[in-house]
């Protein structure tokens, strides 16, 4: 399933606030580029949990550094250039 940047990034964001139950969040607000945490969304480590368990279960991508998923969960870009450069399809 090959998808572009813009489908990746629009199925990221629906991704997101599914497995977040962000009920009153809708895709469109939210900004690609945008911190996750402390920013806009205000996510928390357990948050952080659940980006990396939908990464591996929804596009079958790992981080396998920790400090390298600071960077990678810092916004849906981020997740989504991880998940372009790291994808197997």
């Amino acid at each position: 399933m090959e998808m572009t940047m813009d489908e990746l990034v629009a199925d990221l964001k629906a991704q997101v606030i599914k497995q977040l139950n962000l009920e009153d969040v809708k895709p469109q607000d939210i900004d690609a580029s945008e911190q996750l945490f402390g920013g806009g969304l205000g996510l928390d480590s357990i948050d952080a949990l659940e980006l990396i368990v939908l990464m591996e279960k929804q596009y079958g991508v790992k981080i396998e550094n920790p400090e390298a998923g600071k960077t990678v969960l810092g916004s849906i870009q981020s997740m989504a250039d991880h998940i372009m450069l790291n994808s197997k399809s």
